[in-house]
């Protein structure tokens, strides 16, 4: 299967073998590697092997896949580390975090105390906002 690429992307690098990783699994549309910027001890990333940037652009069967793979290593994490909790981060764009333009989830184990901000305050919202807002993503499915 030929996947779209980008010569400058240091994913499409580790997938084509470029650059080294420490390569957990790999099946025909995704790679899982440790990541080398670790947040905590087992923190890991299922990558698409195509070069697709964000959740919009890639294709369904290809995202499906990612968040298997992503799974299948949260499991081992899970079994294996022990940890208190995983989460599973997956950013769209830099404003939401994404340091790397290649579809990716982030396989975080937690540990108490870590620092780790991910979470946010909880505030009650507007109902009328949310329901205009509703609406309009309503028609735009």
């Amino acid at each position: 299967m030929t996947h779209p690429t980008d010569g400058s992307c240091i994913f499409c690098k580790i997938v084509a073998g470029q650059i080294p990783c420490f390569k957990l699994l790999e099946d025909e549309t995704t790679i899982a590697f440790m990541d080398i910027n670790p947040v905590n001890p087992g923190h890991a990333l299922s990558v698409a092997k195509g070069h697709w940037p964000t959740v919009d652009v890639i294709p369904p069967d290809v995202l499906a896949s990612v968040a298997r793979t992503a799974q299948r290593v949260a499991k081992a994490v899970i079994g294996e580390l022990k940890p208190i909790g995983v989460n599973l981060l997956q950013a769209n764009g830099t404003g939401a975090g994404q340091s790397v333009p290649h579809l990716h989830i982030h396989v975080m184990p937690r540990r108490e105390g870590d620092g780790v901000r991910l979470n946010w305050d909880y505030k009650p919202g507007d109902m009328a906002e949310i329901e205009a807002i509703y609406k309009r993503l309503k028609a735009a499915l």
